[in-house]
């Protein structure tokens, strides 16, 4: 392929939480633009390797997969390094790993909000913290956090989530102010309803609950919140993703771009 059709060619993309779902659309996105990939998450060992091989014969860029829980500092500082000798430093870094978890605040697990800021928050301030003297050195950098519609507006008995997406926003402006003057930018995309592992879990639950079908749920779930009744695509949001790593978004700096169906517009 063309450089133009490859533009990110020889750089190198970090994706967190992309063995699935949002993480996995902006994996094809940037690795279809020709970035190498890192991806981090969950999952089978056997299903990650194939996935390894499946996305570096689509795309003829080099795919490798480092294990780090977000959950722990130490991990995360490890896998940064570890990016750095192997790959040559992590040109484009989107942090997208999270966790969910729904209850009242006055019944909500003191153990599931510190694993919530943990990963959805505080992984970010340490991946962020660790990649910013190479990002600097090069002048060049994408740092890409990926927030939620939840970011910017509430609702209830999601009081970590939240708060950890909220949060988020607050770090991503930061961060874009003290690099304004550099090559390197930072931004948030927040989605509204896209239907990931965790969105379809939420679903199942309900209609379990309720006794309704999962399509049933689905459309009420979506009702609440999404004018446009359509689900969000990690396809769309990969696009919008490599959008912000391109040359016309380089005063692109600190913006919480939401990609939710209307919701944030009610």
């Amino acid at each position: 392929m063309s450089t133009s059709n490859q533009p990110l060619k020889g750089k190198t993309a970090l994706i967190t939480g992309s063995t699935s779902g949002i993480g996995l659309g902006m994996a094809r996105a940037l690795g279809g633009a020709g970035a190498n990939l890192v991806l981090n998450g969950f999952g089978d060992a056997t299903a990650i390797a194939a996935l390894q091989k499946e996305l570096a014969a689509q795309f003829g860029v080099r795919v490798q997969y480092h294990g780090a829980d977000m959950s722990k500092p130490a991990e995360i500082e490890a896998m940064m390094a570890w990016v750095e000798k192997e790959m040559g430093g992590t040109d484009i870094l989107v942090n997208n790993a999270g966790i969910q978890h729904v209850a009242p605040i006055e019944e909500f697990p003191v153990a599931k909000w510190d694993a919530i800021i943990a990963i959805n928050l505080s992984s970010s301030f340490h991946t962020i913290r660790c990649v910013m003297p190479s990002m600097r050195a090069k002048n060049w950098g994408r740092i890409i956090n990926v927030s939620s519609a939840h970011g910017l507006v509430a609702s209830p008995q999601k009081v970590a989530y939240i708060s950890a997406k909220h949060g988020l926003i607050g770090l991503t402006k930061t961060v874009a102010l003290e690099t304004a003057r550099t090559g390197i930018t930072c931004n948030a995309i927040c989605p509204g309803w896209v239907l990931t592992p965790l969105v379809q879990k939420q679903i199942d639950d309900r209609a379990a609950k309720e006794g309704k079908s999962s399509r049933d749920a689905a459309e009420e779930l979506l009702g609440e919140k999404q004018p446009s009744l359509q689900f969000v695509t990690p396809e769309e949001l990969g696009a919008l993703a490599l959008f912000m790593c391109s040359d016309a978004a380089r005063e692109v700096r600190g913006v919480a771009w939401n990609m939710d169906g209307g919701w944030v517009a009610q």
